[in-house]
Parts: structure tokens; C-alpha cells; sequence
């Protein structure tokens, strides 16, 4: 059976709660967020024994603790989660609400990369919002100056929900100042529970990409994820290199994600904890009867949704003339856009944080040409 998934992953996605404690963003597509499941040690053990396996043949190997919150774990039971791998690189995706001394003092003993969810300056955080209801801008920034106070780096993923290109630059030198160095731009999806996603304006969505192309050239301190994917991008096509990033004989990365029962989701993360008339619930399997490794190497065969998520690839690739760059729309991206299919082509997301971005930094990179 040909396959398009590689059978060595280069990451896994941890869930070690599903708690989002304390934040209650409004754009969250957690199903379970004001609930706390924890994972059991013995789920951390069974992804451990083929994780260490495959950490010895790649010394980068990463480990991600994320979402709902994983500080909410507590740090013992963090720890004790943690604990079975060897070899890896831990990071966490963090909201920083929870983040006091003594978190300082273990995510620099355990040498845990963190990153940072936060939207930018105080007016552009209104939907992260805490259980009770409040801004959550000054609680979020409280964590992140604890964390420089500790002298812990920090890199930032935003979410941007009205992509404004007169705030474009403010919100690039809000990081900026932050130190942070990695910078990921999530424009704001519809999926999972999270239904008012709107339509975004595909002009407007590329000036912004433009604007933020422009502060970051003006102030290049930060790697800024989506402008460097777009430059990888541009300088693939004029070295004369393949451009296609995701060609039917390449295997893609499956990205497990090990939810906090053991049940493994590939490819979209944020099909976790979600059940389908056809599909079910979208595992792959449980590490707690089948070894990580082995659901891997016989994903798609476990996977009924896969081949419907393969056909809108090929759709994407015979159709759309971005798909060299974009690849195809994400997984959850179709299903929860196209009312529950994998194989359609163009989602919103793909509009406004592929297409636009691609037109966007490229118009920059024409403007700025020597």
C-alpha cells in the first residue's frame, strides 16, 4: 500500500489537560476546556517507549506540551508526565496566567522551551478572556515579565482575528519589545467549537501581510514565521529547486497528538475530542493497546478520514494555482468549513493565511526590491 505519511514523526503533541485554566478565550476550539482530564502517567510511558526510539536517530526531536493549558497540570504531575522521555526537547505552549517563580524555577531546570499565546497590545486581546469574564491582557503579561525576570526566552504565537493593516506595525513592535524570538500569526479559524470566525477581506488581509512584512524589514529582530516561510518559498523558486512542498511521492510528517486518554489524532490536533456520523472519533487508535510507533507506520490504513482528507489535496493540487506554496488546506480546516468533509478545496483559512499572505509578502519583496 503506498503511503504519504512519513513513518518517523520529528515531533509529538502532548495534551496533558484538557483544562484551559484560567482563560476562556472566545475564539478557543477546545471542546473540553473548563473540564480537567488529566493524562494519566501510564499514557506519558507508552508514548515514551517509541518517542526515545526515535529521538536516538534525531537529536532535535520535540516533545510539545500543549492545550488546553499545560501549566494546569500542576508541576509534580507535569513532571511525572515528563519524566519517561530521554533525549528530547521539551516545550509548552503556555496562556502565562499561572506562570510564578517556582514554574519559572522548574521550566529552566527541566530546560523547557516555552512559547506564549498572547494577541499583541492590550486593545488587540478582547476576545482573551478569563473564566470570570475580564480582560486577560494584564494577568497574561504579569507571567510573561516573571518569565524575563527569570531569563527564559520566549517565543509568541497570536491570534488575529481582523487581519488591520494600520495596526499592522504596532502589533509587530509590541513583540518586538517583548523579546520574543519567534513570532507565529494565526489568523483566527473556524473550527472545532469556535463558529464566529468571519470572512476576512482578501485585500485587506494581504495589505496587512504587506504591513507586517514592512515593520518586521524596518526592525528584523524577530523570526517571523509566516514572512520566512514565504522567503524559504521564493528563494526555493529562484534556485531553480521543487516548490511543490507537499509532492504525492514526499511523505508528510503525521504529527501525532496524543490526547490526554492515550487516543492518538494525525495531521490536525484540533480534531481532538470530536466524534463524526462517519468517521468516529477520528483516532488513529490509543497508545494504551497499540504502540505509538505501530499507529504511525499503519496510519492510514487505521484511518478512514485520511483518504477523503488525501482526495482534497489532489483536488487543491489540480486546481488551485497556490498550491505550490499552501500545500492544500489543513485538515480541520475542511471538515469544519465544508460541514464535516475532508475533500474540499478552499477554505477561509487558506484565503486569508496562505493565499493573502503569499500576495502579501510578495508585494513587499516587489517594493523593496534593489
Amino acid at each position: 500500500m503506498h503511503t504519504r505519511l512519513a513513518r518517523i514523526p520529528s515531533s509529538v503533541i502532548m495534551q496533558p489537560t484538557t483544562q484551559c485554566l484560567p482563560m476562556d478565550c472566545t475564539y478557543c476550539y477546545l471542546p473540553f476546556r473548563k473540564m480537567k482530564h488529566l493524562m494519566p502517567v501510564e499514557v506519558a510511558q507508552a508514548v515514551a517507549g517509541s518517542v526515545n526510539e526515535w529521538a536516538t536517530a534525531n537529536q532535535r526531536f520535540e516533545v510539545v506540551w500543549h492545550g488546553g493549558e499545560p501549566l494546569a497540570a500542576g508541576r509534580e504531575h507535569l513532571a511525572a508526565l515528563m519524566a519517561p522521555f530521554k533525549d528530547v526537547k521539551h516545550s509548552v505552549q503556555t496562556n502565562a496566567v499561572l506562570v510564578d517563580d517556582a514554574w519559572c524555577e522548574f521550566l529552566l531546570e527541566h530546560k523547557v522551551r516555552v512559547g506564549v499565546s498572547i494577541d499583541g497590545p492590550e486593545d488587540m486581546n478582547t476576545h482573551r478572556l478569563t473564566l470570570a469574564g475580564r480582560p486577560g491582557f494584564r494577568v497574561i503579561m504579569r507571567g510573561i515579565d516573571r518569565l524575563r525576570r527569570h531569563g527564559i526566552t520566549i517565543s509568541a504565537i497570536a491570534v488575529v482575528s481582523h487581519p488591520d493593516p494600520n495596526k499592522a506595525s504596532r502589533f509587530y513592535d509590541f513583540f518586538a519589545d517583548l523579546g520574543v524570538t519567534t513570532l507565529g500569526v494565526n489568523v483566527e479559524e473556524e473550527e472545532g467549537v469556535n463558529l464566529g470566525a468571519k470572512d476576512a477581506d482578501l485585500g485587506q488581509a494581504e495589505e496587512f501581510w504587506t504591513a507586517l512584512a514592512d515593520a518586521w524589514r524596518a526592525n528584523p529582530v524577530i523570526r517571523l514565521r509566516e514572512v520566512q516561510r514565504v522567503l524559504n518559498f521564493a528563494g526555493a523558486v529562484l534556485s531553480g529547486h521543487a516548490t511543490d512542498p507537499l509532492p504525492t511521492s514526499a511523505p508528510w510528517d503525521p504529527l501525532p497528538t496524543v490526547a490526554h486518554d492515550g487516543s492518538v489524532i494525525m495531521l490536525s490536533p484540533e480534531l481532538a475530542g470530536f466524534n463524526d456520523s462517519r468517521f468516529g472519533d477520528f483516532a488513529t487508535g490509543s497508545v494504551l493497546r497499540t504502540g505509538l510507533d505501530v499507529l504511525v507506520a499503519e496510519a492510514e490504513e487505521r484511518t478512514p478520514w485520511i483518504t477523503e482528507f488525501w482526495n482534497g489535496v489532489d483536488a487543491c493540487r489540480a486546481t488551485c494555482p497556490t498550491f505550490a506554496f499552501c500545500g492544500g488546506a489543513h485538515a480541520a480546516n475542511r471538515y469544519f468549513e465544508h460541514g464535516g468533509r475532508f475533500d474540499g478545496t478552499r477554505t477561509r483559512y487558506c484565503t486569508t493565511a496562505k493565499i493573502a499572505l503569499l500576495e502579501g509578502v510578495t508585494r513587499h519583496v516587489r517594493e523593496h526590491r534593489p
